[in-house]
Order: structure tokens, then sequence, then C-alpha cells
């Protein structure tokens, strides 16, 4: 262990006896642990990031989706299972597309009010 590590756990052991960590809310509930084994292990605390601040959308979702059947599509046995792992990465990267065309629009429409604010005012 490192010295922060021994600091933290020092400083934790003092506030349990204290009593100070008594009343934390949920205190004696189960976690609530996310599955983040689909996620590099290196990427992890940006995904952490994200979603906290509300920016992990269904864009980013689908992007993990369109990964998953890549890959699937490649490695599948039979021609069936294929033609129906292309259909659902077909239709997935039509809607991840939509959804990048709808925020291409969203961002240069309100670029083009920003700057006609802007240009109004100088």
């Amino acid at each position: 262990m490192d010295i922060f590590a021994l600091i933290a756990e020092d400083k934790i052991k003092a506030a349990i006896k204290k009593g100070e960590m008594d009343d934390l809310p949920g205190k004696g509930k189960p976690l609530k642990l996310e599955d983040l084994s689909s996620i590099p292990e290196e990427l992890r605390m940006g995904y952490h990031l994200l979603k906290n601040s509300g920016f992990f959308n269904e864009e980013a979702k689908l992007s993990q989706d369109i990964l998953k059947l890549s890959d699937l599509v490649k490695q599948a046995d039979n021609e069936e299972d294929q033609a129906r792992l292309s259909r659902e990465l077909s239709e997935k990267r039509a809607r991840f597309e939509k959804i990048m065309d709808e925020r291409k629009l969203s961002q240069s429409k309100a670029y083009r009010d920003y700057r006609d604010k802007l240009h109004d005012k100088l």
C-alpha cells in the first residue's frame, strides 16, 4: 500500500470510531455496481465522468452495441445468424447516424443563432 492509501485508511477508521459514518445515506443497503466489463479499463474513468455529468446518452450506447454486433457478425457460424445480426447492426447504425445528423443540425442552428446575436451586438 502507498502512503496515501494508509492515510486514507487511518482517517476512515478514526471517523468510524467517532461515529461520523453512522448516518450516511444508504447505510446497510447493498451497493449498486455497474457492469463495466465491456469498457476497456483505461476508459472507465472517462465513462464515469461522462455518465455522471449527463453526457453519456443513447449514441454512446449505440456505439457500444455497433462494436459488439460487428464482432458477432464476423464470428457467426451460420448464414441465418449472420443475416439476423447484420440486420440488427444495420438498424443500430441507421439509428446512430440519425442521432448524429440531428445533433449536427441542432449544433449548426445554435451556432448560427449565436453568431447572429454576436453580430448584432457588434
